[in-house]
């Protein structure tokens, strides 16, 4: 595909990035992006905000600069918002760079063995503002590269349909019915860690159960 104009030099941008870390950093900085609609990855560098899938896509726009296959995986919650995540391998490890409106659903070293251990690295931190345990599923990978025909990368048009089409990838139950019950909640110094320095208009507004 034809890269052309500002979206030919937006591409170009991230090419500052020297490993999958740097690409975290950058998201870590940037505002956090509470509008509906779904921007492509040199928008964000326009904006320089996201929200959690744009973030995910850019991440994965990033890593594939660096030579990575640009896949994302979803992850769904219970009484909660749901969470993307972009997917890279390192010698045959799993790591993740993401976007979050919280401080303990971001990066992850390649250290995992699998994807659901990877994923599961996530579960004791993914709560609600009651401190609800919300995880309940993870898709399988989402490569990218099947959207380059409508440019996502640098497209000006919004992107919402690739987040639609998340739920229709199969996705992986993390609990069973008797671990839902057994769940407890987060303890409230590492909510109030979790949601420091939140935007709070982009906080999901939890049921109280």
């Amino acid at each position: 595909m034809r890269e052309h104009g500002t979206a030919k030099s937006g591409l170009g941008l991230l090419k500052q990035f020297r490993k999958p870390h740097d690409v975290q950093v950058y998201l870590n900085n940037i505002g956090y992006k509470s509008e509906p609609g779904t921007i492509s990855p040199v928008k964000v560098m326009d904006r320089r905000e996201a929200n959690c899938f744009e973030g995910a896509m850019f991440a994965a726009a990033a890593l594939r600069k660096l030579g990575y296959r640009p896949l994302i995986v979803d992850m769904i919650a219970d009484n909660d918002d749901d969470h993307v995540i972009a997917l890279f391998k390192k010698g045959g490890y799993y790591g993740a760079v993401a976007k979050s409106n919280t401080t303990t659903l971001r990066y992850r070293d390649p250290v995992y063995r699998s994807l659901r251990e990877l994923v599961m690295s996530y579960f004791p931190f993914y709560f609600n503002t009651n401190g609800q345990m919300t995880l309940r599923s993870y898709s399988n990978p989402v490569d990218l590269s099947r959207f380059d025909r409508v440019n996502w990368m640098a497209t000006d048009e919004n992107l919402d349909f690739i987040g639609d089409y998340l739920y229709e990838v199969k996705h992986h139950e993390v609990l069973s019915g008797k671990m839902r019950r057994w769940l407890s909640r987060a303890d409230q110094d590492l909510v109030d860690l979790c949601f420091s320095g939140a935007r709070a208009d982009g906080l999901y507004k939890p049921e109280k159960l």
